[in-house]
Order: C-alpha cells, then structure tokens, then sequence
C-alpha cells in the first residue's frame, strides 16, 4: 500500500527505525571499506568506484564523470583549479519511482578527504579505521563518509519494509569539497535538480542556518638573495612574508569587528579567520632566500562578493608593501587557487526545515536546533545557484581535519533514523518495485 508525502504514522516510525539498526552493522562495514580508500585530492577515483559499485548493486541508475572546467569556469560559482580533474570523479545514483507521488530529492555527499598530516601524529594509521566504544576513527570518517554512506542505508533501511521513494532521489558522491566545491557545481551544471538537498556533514546533530564564503589564494613574496655572510646587502623573502602575515591579522580583525553588521553571525566568537595554511620559501640555508609563497585560506560573510573581498585583500597587501622600501619596489604578486565562492543563509521557514525538525525530533526525542559555522559548504551550490533548500545536518564529530578523526556512532545511527524517516515524510513512498 502506498503512502503519501506527509507526517508519519508512529507505528511506521518504529519500523523504520528497527530497519535502520538492523542494517547498521553492514553500515559501518561498508564506511570502514570507505576509509580505507585514500581519496586525497587526485587520488580519489578509486573510492568512487565503491561507491559505484554499491550503487549499482542496489539496482540504481548510475552516472559517473570527472569534472569538465570548460562545463563550469562560466558559471558564478566557479571556483579557479591548479590540479589535473582527470581523477576529480562524480558518481550520482538516481532512484525513480513507478508512480511520482513525492517530492524530489538530493542525497548528497563529498568523498575527498583532507591529507593526513604526519602520520607519526595518529594513534593508529589514518586509512585503517577502528571502533573504539562509540567512536570510528580514520581520516574521512566524520567528514565525511560516514555521512556519505548514511544516505545510502537510510534508503536501504525503506526497502527492508519492502517500499521506496515515490519520487526522483539522487545520491550524489562528489569531489572537490575541501578545496573548490567544483564537485557539486559540476553536479548541477549536469542537471541534477530537486525540490530538496541533505549533506550529512559532521553538524553535531545540529541543523546548519549560515555559513561563511571562502577564498584561497597564494601570495608570493620575493626578497634580493646573497650569500648570507653579506646578508645586510640582501632581502630575506621569508622574513618580508610576516610583514603580509601581519597584514592580514589586521584585516581579519577588521572584518571581525563588523560581524554585527551580517545575520547570524554577531553570536559566532570568531566568524572570520585568515588561515596562513602553508609556507614554502628559499633554496639553501646559507642563501638569504629570494622567495616565499604564502598559501592562504581567507572566510568572507554570506552575501560578500567573493571579487570585492579579493580587491580589499589585495589592497591590504599593497598598503602593507608600500611601508616597506624593498617590497614596495617589488610588489608581491597574488593568485588564486581555489574556492572562490560565497556564503549563504539558509532561509527559515521552508518545507524542508519543518520536516527534517519533525523527523529529528522522532529520531533524537529532543527538538532540531540550528548553527552558524565559519567553514565552507557545499550547501551554497544549492541554496544561490538553484534556490534548493539544502540542509546540512550530520552527526557529531571530533578532530575533523585533525589527527584522530572519528565519528560518534550512537549520532550517526539516529542521523541515519531520520534520513530516511525524512525521506519517507518528504517523497512519500511506494511498494518496492525491484532491488532497486
């Protein structure tokens, strides 16, 4: 018998929640299998292959592509690439219903994973997760292929009751989330749309209301080399970078000071960071280096143009230079990188919102609350450039892009519970049609 779109029966609820803790083992599984394939950027093509091939298994309609720049560098969401998209790899598996009777939705995940870090730091090596009592580790764990593959059972829980969707569900494992967002650009510019979006980020069960715009770029700082026994005749790169450093202190402090002026974000401590994130610079010890290149990651405020906070950068930059005899006769060069993109404000009062928080609540027992975060989201693609309500919402977390990643398994449970309680409230559901 079908159900319609709409507020779930209680009895139902317990059924779907059972489903859900039946397949959990097989669930964490497959999320270990998941870690233990390294997706750093440009390696990531091998883990999307798992993904689609569990995808397929389940009888879903597959795409499978890497990234085109030419399909999106047009686009206002673009954000600029260094690196080969040979291996940037997006894998979308599309569920369609025999009758539409729901509405539409998009279950999205990121597979890349930030690098490791020494490795000398972990407890245990990043790509072979463990279970210590309520916490899976591994680098990705959290963010996010636990929330990745939670889409997946979520569905797998419905079809243990025998019933599906009755409408369009699109489980989508995309790339370039830590460095670009390109990866979901690259998804929408391909045409897949819904009437709803969920990113099972690592949110604390939490439901995210804003988050910050970033930017990337290098600075590249050149100095006069010599032997450094006549170093007074030369100019230290490295040291002239801490003059830019300096700079950008203050212009994050700056842009601190006028969070009162952006919704959402005068209760957020610090919204505004400034990450010098790496530094590379000179050629031998007993040379005063001739270069250093400075790689930044700068958070802007929803609604800043990402090109206009660019220019107040570069003009901090070249205020700062101007004091300085040498750099100001040799202006260090900026470039950019990669994420280029805007923040946004998810809009309360939606459809969607009302039912993730009834569906929470069945899951958690206690009420959907809402944050602001000052990291990137890929929910920006959805929410500015197709006015999708994209709701971020995870499980709880600790060391994301940190030694010792992992994941709370009890959250991640519930999470799942009401992934798919959401999608039954929200696409309504049909009688099986097959394995799919």
């Amino acid at each position: 018998m079908n159900r319609s779109a709409g507020a779930l029966d209680m009895v139902f609820v317990h059924e779907l929640i059972d489903a859900v803790a039946s397949g959990f083992e097989e669930q964490l599984d497959f999320t270990q299998e998941m870690i233990r394939s390294p997706s750093l950027r440009g390696q990531e093509a091998p883990a999307q292959s798992l993904f689609e091939e569990a995808l397929n298994t389940r009888g879903y309609e597959v795409d499978r592509w890497a990234i085109d720049v030419a399909d999106i560098m047009d686009h206002p969401g673009f954000s600029p690439v260094e690196v080969d998209y040979t291996n940037a790899v997006n894998v979308v598996g599309q569920h369609s219903p025999t009758n539409v009777g729901g509405r539409s939705l998009i279950l999205n995940g990121h597979i890349d994973v930030v690098p490791t870090g020494p490795i000398e730091m972990w407890s245990t090596p990043p790509f072979e997760p463990y279970i210590d009592g309520d916490w899976l580790y591994g680098r990705g764990s959290a963010d996010m292929k636990a929330g990745l593959c939670a889409n997946v059972f979520a569905l797998d829980a419905i079809s243990r009751l025998g019933l599906q969707p009755a409408s369009n569900v699109y489980v989508q494992s995309v790339t370039e989330e830590e460095c670009t967002g390109n990866g979901a650009l690259s998804a929408l510019v391909r045409g897949y749309t819904a009437d709803a979006a969920i990113i099972p980020e690592p949110e604390e069960n939490m439901l995210v209301r804003a988050n910050v715009g970033v930017i990337w770029l290098r600075i590249k700082v050149s100095g006069r080399p010599i032997h450094v026994r006549e170093a007074g005749e030369g100019y230290n790169a490295i040291e002239a970078a801490y003059i830019v450093i300096d700079a950008l202190k203050g212009l994050e402090k700056r842009w601190n000071d006028q969070k009162s002026q952006y919704p959402y974000f005068n209760s957020v401590d610090h919204p505004i960071n400034i990450n010098v994130g790496k530094i590379v610079g000179g050629d031998w010890p007993s040379s005063v280096p001739a270069w250093c290149n400075l790689d930044v990651r700068a958070a802007i405020y929803p609604g800043v143009d990402p090109s206009a906070a660019a220019a107040e950068i570069e003009s901090c930059i070249y205020e700062a230079s101007q004091r300085n005899t040498f750099l100001s006769k040799n202006m260090p060069e900026v470039e950019y990188t990669g994420f280029f993109a805007r923040g946004y404000i998810l809009e309360e009062g939606s459809d969607a919102e009302s039912t993730l928080a009834r569906n929470h609540n069945l899951s958690f027992g206690s009420a959907l609350e809402s944050f602001v975060t000052p990291g990137y989201l890929d929910g920006r693609v959805f929410v500015l450039y197709d006015e999708c309500p994209c709701l971020v919402y995870g499980p709880i977390s600790k060391n994301i892009h940190a030694v010792d990643e992992a994941v709370s398994l009890s959250s991640l449970k519930n999470i799942t519970g009401t992934i798919a309680l959401f999608i039954a409230d929200w696409c309504g559901l049909e009688k099986k049609k097959g394995p799919g």
